[in-house]
């Protein structure tokens, strides 16, 4: 029975929660999913913890932030006009817009303060500064 190594396509059914238990993402119900451990196609905690495992086993992998999303970066933060936005779009705490780079790359950010005159937008991954836990189960190796 081959193990996993850098290079390999696998198959995984996982559950990824917060170290509270609370799950924030779940192959349940869904295909397995697939990927090249060691590309970078999912974080790093998760390639080197598939390492070495057989199809057919399970293991819990507790990945700290550094290995997962990273910390949070207060320079992701940003606080713009409130008229630099359009009207039409809703200001709450909590919503998620997207933003365009001037390179024209687009970036997910979340509403996390409406002032009277700005708007702070945060672009931080909504896992950044989280440690994870993820119960995974390998399904195949190719």
């Amino acid at each position: 029975m081959s193990e996993v190594k850098s290079g390999d396509t696998v198959r995984i059914h996982y559950t990824g929660s917060l170290t509270d238990g609370s799950v924030f993402d779940s192959s349940e119900g869904r295909d397995p999913l697939e990927f090249t451990v060691g590309t970078g196609q999912v974080i790093k905690g998760m390639d080197a913890g598939l390492e070495g495992m057989a199809v057919g086993e399970k293991k819990t992998l507790n990945i700290p932030c550094q290995e997962a999303y990273g910390p949070i970066n207060p320079a992701a933060r940003q606080s713009i006009p409130r008229d630099g936005i359009p009207a039409d779009i809703p200001l709450e705490i909590g919503i998620q817009l997207q933003m365009q780079s001037p390179d024209g790359q687009v970036l997910p950010v979340t509403v996390v303060e409406v002032a009277h005159d700005t708007v702070t937008l945060d672009a931080n991954h909504f896992l950044a500064g989280k440690d994870l836990v993820f119960e995974i189960e390998l399904v195949s190796v190719n």
